[in-house]
């Protein structure tokens, strides 16, 4: 089965006063449509920045990523966004909600922006599917953090990605709040196909999901 994901000897180094840093080194792995897989490591090791360079929204020091046989760093900055808007959906530790929006407007925003006609009908569906169909016009602030999440799931999913990008998505929950949440990323990722790639420190979260990838030195195991 072609790869949905695939890292080409990927590099990442800074310059730390007079030396370089290195982040990564020489990482290579492939993904399946549809796969789940967990990227481990301690804090430091580098996990989101492979995963930016994955999304695009990092530059490789060496190394290549495509994205649906698309090589990413042979487009610039726009190019690379076009890429991301076509097949990536995105899931962060801090929500990323925005406060003056309901739950049902922060979820239908991403549709609005593309134009889509049925906004509203497609949004109040995804917040159905996340069980937020009570909540629909609460603003950020009077919401859980885990109701928080769950209303960016349903806006990372609202427009069908093919891949979702999810960093340390529980990092900011209790830890029952946070399995509810892994429960509801691979549901979806099952029941829409959706290919996830989700950073965690987590072992136990990351056992659940069908392939763990280890980053330790700036480098990925299996």
């Amino acid at each position: 089965m072609t790869s949905i994901v695939q890292a080409e000897r990927l590099g990442k180094q800074v310059q730390s006063g007079s030396e370089p840093l290195v982040i990564l080194h020489d990482v290579s792995f492939e993904v399946a449509p549809g796969e789940s897989v967990a990227i481990l490591g301690a804090s430091g090791s580098g996990k989101s920045t492979l995963l930016g360079l994955l999304a695009g929204l990092d530059v490789p020091t060496s190394g290549t990523v495509r994205l649906d046989g698309s090589d990413l760093f042979a487009f610039d900055e726009d190019g690379r966004a076009r890429v991301r808007g076509k097949l990536a959906g995105f899931v962060f530790q801090s929500f990323q909600l925005l406060p003056a929006l309901s739950a049902l407007e922060n979820v239908m925003l991403p549709l609005e922006l593309q134009g889509v006609a049925d906004a509203r009908e497609r949004a109040t569906r995804a917040l159905q599917q996340v069980g937020m169909a009570h909540r629909l016009a609460h603003l950020p602030k009077h919401l859980s953090g885990g109701e928080q999440q769950r209303v960016a799931i349903a806006r990372a999913f609202v427009m069908q990605p093919k891949i979702l990008f999810a960093d340390e998505p529980t990092g900011n929950l209790d830890a029952a709040t946070g399995a509810q949440v892994i429960d509801l990323l691979l549901e979806l990722n099952r029941a829409q196909g959706t290919t996830l790639l989700l950073v965690t420190h987590d072992e136990a979260l990351a056992r659940r999901c069908a392939k763990q990838l280890h980053l330790a030195a700036g480098q990925v195991s299996a």
